[in-house]
């Protein structure tokens, strides 16, 4: 099972894509934390509630592009079949490749946690923020990284085809979101 997941980390990391996907990330809530009106700098205190607005619906675009080759791109390729003649379960093929796609986005979350560093250090006096709240804010965002990645990945055994689960995944994940909200 570690073994797959790491094939598929390596399989998207090891592809332009992957680190594209990663970047946009990264420079879309840098943008909307810091230089788009409503930023972390025209507040006047410190907190990190524009990132946790904006944040799910780069999500919603971050997600579909990590999980749509999961079993769609196996299928077209015809290595899904070779895959299950593995020693290993169905139940643990889909873990490992769920497992892998939510690794990947909460390595494209870790680097965001260092603007909670720099809103810190900016805090007068120091540090004088929420963060257990911030640390709330970051679970759930986990927590909703987690749910979209499982309809991507529902999405991506659906089909062969690598577009049509990215746009139903989008559109699934947005309006189960909205719903919850």
């Amino acid at each position: 099972m570690f073994a797959l997941i790491g094939k598929e980390v390596r399989g998207f990391l090891g592809t332009l894509i992957g680190h594209i996907v990663i970047t946009v990330f990264l420079l879309l809530t840098g943008l909307f934390l810091w230089v788009f009106p409503n930023n972390v700098l025209d507040s006047g205190y410190a907190d990190l509630t524009p990132l946790f607005y904006m944040a799910p619906w780069v999500l919603l675009f971050l997600v579909p592009a990590v999980t749509m080759r999961s079993f769609s791109e196996e299928r077209r390729t015809g290595t899904l079949e070779l895959l299950l003649t593995k020693p290993l379960t169905e139940l643990r093929i889909v873990l490992a490749k769920y497992a892998a796609a939510l690794l990947l986005v909460v390595v494209a979350l870790i680097p965001t946690l260092i603007y909670w560093w720099s809103v810190g250090s900016l805090a007068v006096p120091k540090w004088n923020m929420d963060n257990g709240g911030i640390m709330g804010s970051y679970i759930g965002l986990l927590f909703l990284a987690s749910c979209f990645t499982a309809i991507g990945i529902f999405a991506s055994s659906l089909t062969d085809s690598r577009s049509w689960p990215s746009s139903s995944r989008c559109s699934c994940a947005s309006s189960c979101w909205r719903a919850s909200a």
